[in-house]
Parts: structure tokens; sequence; C-alpha cells
């Protein structure tokens, strides 16, 4: 089950990193084209508003409500009868989306006309219209990733979303320099990239459905009581991951009206931080809710402390070591990836990004905390639980943002709001893996405390080693003359290499015996 667990994560984690570089890439092109402008912010927080909806009737809260009822429909009454059910659930997201969209519209159009909403919130405005129908297709896009990965597929959802990204970079090249000249124009043409993109997406989801055997029939049938559980599961789910995207969006409001260009940093900052977590962490969990669904089917909820020890001792024995490089080459790192010759990302911009990214480094490992122990909870249908805990943690998040927004010096604020989403994430994940302790009769603590002391050796080996490489190798490119984006290249790809070769080294000769394992094929 653990080696098939691994090359399901495996297989995600591919798509996911093949995603996350080409997000990465895109955000690079972003960095070159728009800088951290007033455009590049406002496009940061009214792309925020369909990822809201996303995870209120998209992925997070419609995998945790619909992949174990639909797991339960295909084992007690056949895949017919599951393919039923998925176009019922079809049917109603599309009608409520679609009228979340319209009245969206009407709200926005309502609110410019009735007030004096202010240049900044102009702009938001501006591109969310455009970019709100995005909503519709993305969230049927997760149902139809729900339904593969609830059949043990994982490629097709995993690599779906590198289709955004390749529509997005071909937007940023052809579409934008149609716009006009400005910042303000170009980025107009950017928002309807991300439209067509969702369109796109949910148009290749339907041939990898027919071949499991699934056409996908929208309809709206009110009495089924399958689906009725499902939005029983789903609204507590969609509340308790929401309340995490509103608060995002509120920190984007606060970080808009500390400066102009805090939200852009912190954009940026954030692509660094979810480019290994989604590698790792974001695999991990996609594969883990199906995984504790059927165990939970099967009526062994005792064996998912197990799977959840194993997993977060291999997600923490990388995020550690990851976390502490980016926190000791935020500023190196950030200069190496953003800052190109004659782009819009100037040295201030460098400043701003590195700071948000040191202080948002250590969420790489509560974050990935999170994605291995809440579709612990999903699998085992109590929605509720992460929802109760979400509402005093998001509380807890606001109140450390004004703490720190009113307190922190200028240029630190928005490095405040970083801090204070990882402090909330940490008491998030803490309480709710004590509560999961609880539920299915304790976790196997000792385990978890051994793969936390590897981890933590390995993590201060691999920040030492990527502090003092980073040094000698700057001076020895300083004192052979060596300067600019060859300068760059060399002192932080060879402290990161350092770092790697440290980390390789240690995980061998302390986990040889698991490696092999791991690696071992299965029978």
């Amino acid at each position: 089950m653990k080696r098939a667990l691994l090359r399901s994560a495996l297989v995600v984690g591919l798509g996911t990193a093949s995603s996350r570089l080409l997000g990465l890439l895109r955000e690079v092109l972003m960095a070159v084209f728009f800088g951290t402008t007033l455009a590049k912010s406002a496009f940061d927080i009214a792309f925020k508003i369909p990822n809201l909806f996303r995870r209120l009737f998209g992925e997070g809260a419609l995998s945790a409500a619909f992949v174990p009822v639909f797991t339960e429909t295909c084992k007690e009454e056949g895949l017919h009868e599951a393919g039923k059910l998925a176009g019922r659930v079809a049917g109603l997201m599309a009608l409520v989306l679609g009228s979340t969209v319209i009245f969206g519209w009407v709200g926005l159009f309502a609110i410019e006309s009735l007030f004096d909403i202010g240049a900044k919130a102009t702009e938001v405005f501006r591109l969310l219209r455009v970019m709100l129908p995005y909503t519709i297709f993305i969230c049927l896009v997760a149902l139809c990733m729900g339904i593969q990965n609830s059949l043990g597929r994982f490629a097709v959802p995993a690599f779906t979303p590198v289709l955004l990204n390749v529509i997005w970079i071909l937007g940023l090249f052809t579409v934008c320099p149609l716009m006009g000249d400005s910042s303000r124009e170009r980025i107009y043409g950017l928002a309807w990239c991300v439209a067509v993109a969702g369109v796109v997406q949910i148009v290749v989801q339907f041939p990898a459905l027919r071949h499991l055997g699934i056409t996908l029939r929208f309809r709206i049938v009110w009495g089924d009581k399958r689906v009725r559980h499902m939005l029983l599961l789903m609204g507590p789910a969609a509340l308790g991951m929401g309340i995490h995207q509103v608060n995002a969006v509120v920190d984007s409001v606060l970080a808009i009206i500390v400066a102009d260009w805090a939200p852009a940093a912190l954009t940026y900052a954030e692509r660094l931080i979810y480019l290994p977590l989604g590698i790792i962490a974001t695999a991990f969990g996609t594969v883990l809710l199906p995984t504790y669904a059927k165990q939970a089917v099967q009526g062994s909820p005792e064996v998912i402390g197990d799977t959840l020890s194993f997993a977060f001792r291999n997600v923490l024995l990388v995020m550690g070591p990851a976390a502490v490089g980016l926190c000791v080459l935020s500023e190196p790192i950030t200069s190496l990836v953003y800052q190109w010759r004659g782009g819009a990302f100037d040295h201030s911009s460098v400043v701003q990004t590195s700071r948000a990214l040191a202080f948002y480094a250590p969420g790489l490992i509560v974050f990935s905390i999170y994605k291995v122990v809440v579709p612990a909870f999903y699998a085992l249908q109590d929605t509720r639980t992460p929802l109760r805990v979400g509402v005093w943690v998001v509380v807890l998040n606001f109140a450390l943002n004004l703490l720190f927004v009113f307190t922190w010096p200028e240029g630190y604020k928005h490095a405040g709001l970083a801090m204070a989403t990882v402090i909330a994430s940490l008491v998030n994940g803490g309480v709710l893996a004590l509560l999961l302790s609880k539920r299915i009769g304790g976790l196997p603590w000792r385990a978890l405390g051994q793969g936390l002391f590897q981890a933590g050796r390995m993590t201060l080996a691999v920040g030492l080693v990527a502090h003092f490489a980073y040094g000698w190798i700057q001076q020895g490119c300083t004192r052979a003359g060596l300067i600019g984006k060859g300068a760059e290249f060399a002192s932080t790809g060879g402290a990161i290499a350092g770092a790697l070769i440290v980390f390789v080294c240690i995980g061998w000769f302390t986990n040889r015996d698991q490696l092999r394992r791991l690696l071992r094929r299965p029978n």
C-alpha cells in the first residue's frame, strides 16, 4: 500500500512540479513585464476571487465531500450509479456557480456606480469582471479531477493546471502587447487569457472521463439522497476552507493599503514557497484523501494513523531543509529568479519580496502538516471539526495581521502578514493533529518524534552549508572578477548544490534501509 501511495504521489508530484515550474516561469515573466506595480498587485487580488470560489465549491471542499461519497457509491452500487451521481453534482454546481457569477457582475457594477471606490479598487474590479467566469470552469474541472482521483487515476488531473500556465505565458507575449503600451492596459489582456484557460481545462477532462467509462451528463435532481448527504458534508468543508481563502483576500487588501507594491511582493514570495510545497505536500495530500477514504470505508480508522505518520515523516524530511534554505538564501534567490536586466523588477522589488519570502519560509513545514492531517478528517466524513478549528484560527490570523501591520516598521509590514499566516497555520495543524489522535485512538507519536528529530538534524546541516557556501563562493566570484547574473548563478546555485549534496549524503547514511524499501519495485 505504501509503495502504491508513493507511486501515485510521484505521478501527482511530477504533474504538480511541471505546473509549479511553469508557474514560476510565468511569475518570472510577470516580474519582467510588470514588476511590483499597482497593475500587478490589482491583478493578484482580482485573481484571488476565483480561487476563493474554487476553494468554496471546487478542489478542497468538493474533494472533501465528493470523494468519500463517490468512493462509497462505486463500492456499493457500481461505476454507473457513481457516474450518475457525478452528473447530478455537476448540474447543481453549474447552476449555483453560474448564478454566482451573474450576481457578482451585477454587484460590481452597482458598487462602482453608487460609490467612489478609488483608483486601486477600480483596477481590481475591472480585472475581476473578466476573470469571474473562470470560477465556473475551474470548479467543474475540480469535480472531474475528483472523479479520476477516486478511481486511482492521477495523471490527467495532475497535469491539467499546466494548461493555465501555458496559456498565461503565451498571453504575455501575444495578447498583452496588443492591448496597449501601459502596464494597466496589458494586464487587462492577461485577465482574458485566464478566462480562456478555464474553458480549455474543462474540455480536456471529458475524454479522460470517457476512458474510465463515465460520461458526465449534467442533471439537476433535488431529491437525490447522496447529493444531499454530499452537500451536508460540503457545507462545513466549504466554509472551513473558504474562510482561509477569505482571509487571504483580506491579507491582500491590507497589503495594498500598506503599499501599492505589497500584494505583488507577497505573491512573488508565495510562488517560491509553493514550488516545493506543491511538488511534495500537495502531491501527498491529493493521494492521501482517497487512500484515507478507502481505509475508513474498510472500517480500519486506526490504519489512518500509520499512513499519516508515513506521509508526515517523508514530507517533513524534505520540507525542513527546503524551508531553512529559502530563509537563509531569501534575497539571493529572489534576485536570481526575478531580477533581469531591462525588466520592471528592480532592487527595491528584490528587497520587498525577499523579506516576505524569509518570513513565509517556515510555512513550508506548517502548511505541509495541514495538508497531511486534514484529508483524514474528510475521509472520515467529518468536515465540521476542521471548520470549527478554522474559524478560531482565522480570528487569530486576522488579529495577528492587524497587530503586525500596526507595530512592524515600514518596509516590513507586508512580511508581518506572511508571518501571521505561518503562525496561524501552525496552530491550525497542531490542534487538528491532536483532535485526530483522539478520534482514531492515537497517533504513532514516537515515530513522528523520530521523524522530527531526523528532519531537524538535516535541516540544521543544510542551513549551515547554504549560509557558508554562499559567502565563500560569492567572495571567490568577487576575486575572480565575475559580476552580474553569472556571479548570482555561481554563488546561489553553488550554495544550493552544496546544501543538496549534504542533504542527500545525510539522508543516505541515516535512512539507507528506508530509502531502499521505498525504491524497491513492488511485487
